[in-house]
């Protein structure tokens, strides 16, 4: 007859644990990965300088509808600068919706990156704290625009 140990019966509660979370961390990266470290067969650049809702609704839908298609090949960069960066602000300026920044999230969840421009920022008096936290800061957009369609990325604006 085995005798009750609870040291060994707290160490396998604990092996079962550690185990637990590194499966489902496992199943998150696995989920969550995307395809930003490899070639695309798609690259495309979407220009974002208005804060008016239609505008940031289309802009965003016809981004969803891309990642729909292409999946994992295609990579797209949304240019946010002038009126169009608050998108991304914590506090937005401008009337934003709240969902529209919801749905800019939640792309980026999808491999969407989305470019600040580093000049509007400073001509809001803004900084990176400002900004949503997927938001990637570019010195200046307009260049950064060129720069991407230098890369091979095409250029869509509205």
């Amino acid at each position: 007859m085995r005798t009750f140990n609870p040291l060994r019966r707290h160490l396998l509660g604990g092996i079962g644990l550690v185990g637990s979370f590194l499966a489902l961390k496992q199943a998150h990266a696995d989920h969550t990965d995307t395809h930003l470290d490899e070639d695309t067969a798609h690259k495309l650049v979407m220009n974002c300088n208005k804060a008016d809702a239609e505008y940031l609704e289309h802009t965003l839908f016809s981004v969803g509808e891309l990642i729909r298609r292409y999946s994992d090949d295609i990579h797209v960069v949304v240019e946010c600068y002038g009126p169009g960066l608050h998108l991304l602000g914590r506090k937005p300026g401008r009337p934003v919706a709240e969902t529209l920044q919801q749905r800019a999230s939640s792309l980026s969840h999808y491999g969407v990156d989305f470019h600040a421009c580093g000049n509007t920022l400073k001509g809001l008096n803004w900084t990176e704290a400002d900004l949503l936290p997927f938001a990637t800061v570019v010195e200046a957009g307009i260049e950064d625009l060129m720069l991407l369609q230098e890369q091979g990325f095409a250029y869509a604006g509205w």
